[in-house]
């Protein structure tokens, strides 16, 4: 069964020499790419062996232990998506694929090699470590997703962004792990394209990549007004990255009407608008979540429900990603339209309801559905971790948003209630 993922080449843990720890200073924006195609080469180096005089906290690639000093950034990233990149899905697809299959899902989800060589300890792969792993990799590494250690650490050598005014600089003497080295590459767009962009080549369908989010960013006004995914999903530098799980983060970037207006004795008619005022990418960016707009009649004691209009945002493929079924989603400064003309008891008055609901997973709900109407070829623990999958799927989603409108009692009149 195909899943979506980007792609890499296999990569296994092996102990190096220790690394020759030199700071630079601030690079020039031009030299970004310079950088970032030295920071993001693939696969990901091993870290080899600390410095000596590290402390074994300073040499700890755990989260954790990073925590002990940045310990607001730690917290943060506690709550983020990246600290659960590998989740009873991923987990599920790791038992069913080789190791070569699951190396492409580990270039974002556990980047580092060490995550690499615990992943092929904990599944049996052939690739395995020819050696044990040191202390500072640390027994959870695997588990814990998008670590620190994955966009901060190098070879045991610490980078960054610029300090903000008033902080010391990251080559001042006799900071922790021998200070860090800035780089604006840290606050541009470029640098979160490594995970969300499709690289050149890359899996698509009707000639747009799977992931494209950092192409949507550079397609809108907010590229032009240096808006970056940093300056959204980062605010402050904090290390939250709140996107489509999140019911204020969505609620912040739409402005969502739902005007309802009498169109005669016996008809009215109904639109929701949802507008993208403040998403500088397609909405939703992926091909994973979906959101459904409806529209209910209402009976004034709200007691008689019915559905009149619906529509799906998102877009759409089937499981084994060969196919594009839909793609309705919402261009950064775009809108989505839902109307309809209902019939009417002039002698008893209704309401229209909209309701806004998100499937953050939806794409994945579908796929783990349909394997487990397939259980019978997994073994036991396999069919536990899917079920998992599913539930964690299905208690992701949430009702975004829901406006209640009478239908007016003069024909030509409106009325209309906004969220945002």
């Amino acid at each position: 069964m195909a899943v979506a993922m980007l792609t890499t080449g296999a990569s296994t843990w092996q102990p190096g020499p220790p690394p020759q720890i030199t700071h630079s200073p601030h690079p020039a924006p031009g030299s970004i790419s310079r950088f970032l195609a030295h920071h993001w080469i693939y696969p990901l180096p091993p870290e080899g062996a600390p410095p000596k005089g590290y402390t074994a906290l300073e040499a700890s690639l755990a989260p954790e232990s990073c925590g002990v000093c940045h310990r607001r950034q730690y917290d943060d990233w506690r709550t983020s998506l990246h600290s659960h990149s590998v989740g009873p899905g991923l987990l599920w697809q790791f038992r069913i694929m080789g190791q070569r299959q699951a190396n492409r899902c580990m270039r974002c989800h556990t980047p580092l090699a060490e995550q690499k060589a615990l992943a092929a300890l904990e599944f049996h792969w052939p690739n395995v470590p020819s050696s044990p792993l040191p202390a500072y990799v640390g027994r959870h590494l695997f588990r814990q997703g998008l670590v620190c250690a994955a966009c901060h650490v190098r070879r045991h050598q610490r980078f960054g962004p610029p300090q903000p005014p008033g902080m010391p600089p990251g080559n001042t003497p006799g900071l922790p792990h021998d200070g860090f080295t800035a780089s604006t590459a840290f606050q541009h767009s470029r640098f979160c394209a490594t995970c969300h962009q499709s690289p050149p080549g890359g899996r698509s369908l009707d000639g747009k990549p799977f992931e494209n989010t950092y192409a949507e960013w550079r397609a809108s006004r907010f590229a032009q007004a240096d808006v970056t995914c940093q300056s959204c999903h980062m605010p402050k530098r904090r290390h939250l990255w709140r996107g489509i799980h999140d019911p204020a983060m969505v609620r912040r970037g739409l402005r969502i009407s739902l005007t309802v207006t009498r169109a005669g004795k016996a008809t009215a008619d109904a639109q929701a608008v949802i507008r993208s005022v403040a998403i500088g990418h397609d909405f939703p960016t992926y091909l994973v979540p979906k959101v459904y707009v409806t529209l209910y009649a209402l009976d004034p004691g709200n007691h008689d429900v019915h559905e009149i209009a619906r529509k799906v945002i998102g877009r759409s493929v089937n499981l084994r990603l060969t196919r594009e079924l839909f793609d309705t989603r919402i261009p950064p400064g775009g809108k989505s339209v839902l109307s309809t003309r209902l019939a009417l008891n002039p002698s008893r008055p209704v309401k229209i309801e909209l309701r806004i609901e998100v499937s953050p997973g939806a794409h994945y709900e579908r796929l783990f559905r349909h394997e487990l109407g397939h259980a019978a070829r997994y073994d036991k623990t396999t069919v536990t971790i899917l079920r998992q999958a599913l539930a964690q799927t299905i208690a992701a989603r949430y009702q975004l948003t829901r406006l209640v409108v009478p239908v007016p009692s003069t024909a030509g009149e409106s009325k209309q209630a906004v969220a945002n």
